[in-house]
């Protein structure tokens, strides 16, 4: 019931906050709409919003690397004859009763693990399984060898074999007052990892959007730990090797006028070495070559959510770029 409740209130402060900036307030004096009005929240107020509600809270997903109980499933449901899938209301069958401990009013989260994860992406050898969290359900009905539970929430449809596995209450990490998103921070040289992977396997990632790092408890990373998103600077993309740039002569281009026979410079004319300008074209890898080593592109800043073993789950709060499975965070 807890849980039930922690949830209600989170996604209820969701809905008003949505049905605040869809409002249109009307003014003191004549009763006129004010077109394109805008919610705006005082600092207190901010700091009493949760950075992850509902489906990002609940239904985040994560990688565990210890073994994972599949003593409870699904095993029945009181309308299966007519349906395969189920969802909020429903009343399913677990394969647990009073003989095991369960009682009226325990909740349980519905678990479905999906397979091992392997990532090039990063170089611990071993990341575990990845769990997603379909949603929850509640004891409304004990029998010594079995119970029936009602789904109170779902992320993703419900299915016979899902496990369950009792409910957990979290806290999300509260929103603070931060300064502008630093372009050219300096790396901390705290803790670095990658993202491995998003949420319903996306690879284009934005705001809201749910991910997974290679760091975990063993990398002591904690909950609300905030990370930067970032990208060595060099290729514009997250592969470091590429097809090696071919240098355009300024003597071969045929850029310059047939006419007028200029002075053999072209708009894709690189520039020669030397005081005189006799030597050999100089490269883009060339001059790429005498920068100082660690310079990045920063992309974003993530918060986790959930620790793990090897594994977090985190969040993107905030974009300056794209951001895409396999990029770079660093604890702050």
């Amino acid at each position: 019931m807890k849980f039930q409740k922690t949830f209600a209130a989170l996604l209820s402060m969701f809905v008003l906050s949505v049905a605040a900036v869809a409002q249109m307030p009307t003014g003191a004096n004549d009763g006129k709409k004010i077109e394109n009005s805008t919610l705006v929240f005082t600092e207190k107020e901010a700091e009493k919003m949760p950075i992850a509600v509902g489906n990002n809270l609940y239904c985040a997903g994560y990688i565990q690397k210890g073994p994972i109980s599949a003593n409870v499933e699904i095993v029945g449901a009181d309308d299966e004859k007519d349906q395969h899938i189920y969802a909020e209301g429903d009343a399913l069958y677990l394969n647990a009763g009073s003989n095991n401990g369960v009682k009226v009013g325990d909740m349980y989260s519905v678990i479905r693990p999906r397979g091992s994860v392997n990532s090039d992406w990063t170089s611990k050898s071993s990341l575990g399984v990845y769990v997603q969290e379909v949603g929850a359900v509640e004891v409304v009905n004990v029998k010594p060898e079995v119970s029936v539970a009602r789904v109170k929430v779902n992320c993703s449809v419900v299915m016979f074999g899902d496990l369950v596995t009792p409910m957990v209450e979290r806290e999300s990490p509260m929103f603070v007052k931060r300064e502008p998103l630093d372009l050219f921070a300096d790396p901390s040289g705290k803790a670095s990892g990658r993202i491995v992977m998003a949420r319903d396997g996306a690879e284009l990632i934005g705001r809201e959007m749910i991910v997974y790092l290679d760091l975990g408890r063993e990398d002591n990373v904690k909950v609300g730990d905030y990370l930067t998103v970032y990208r060595p600077l060099g290729t514009g993309n997250i592969y470091q090797k590429v097809i090696k740039e071919s240098s355009i002569d300024n003597r071969e281009d045929g850029y310059e006028s047939d006419r007028y026979e200029g002075g053999h410079f072209s708009n894709q004319a690189s520039r020669k070495k030397g005081a005189t300008a006799g030597g050999s074209t100089v490269t883009t890898e060339g001059a790429k070559s005498r920068r100082p080593a660690g310079l990045r592109k920063v992309l974003g800043e993530v918060v986790v959510l959930n620790v793990m073993e090897s594994t977090a789950t985190a969040v993107v709060v905030r974009t300056a770029s794209e951001i895409h499975t396999g990029d770079y965070v660093e604890v702050q």
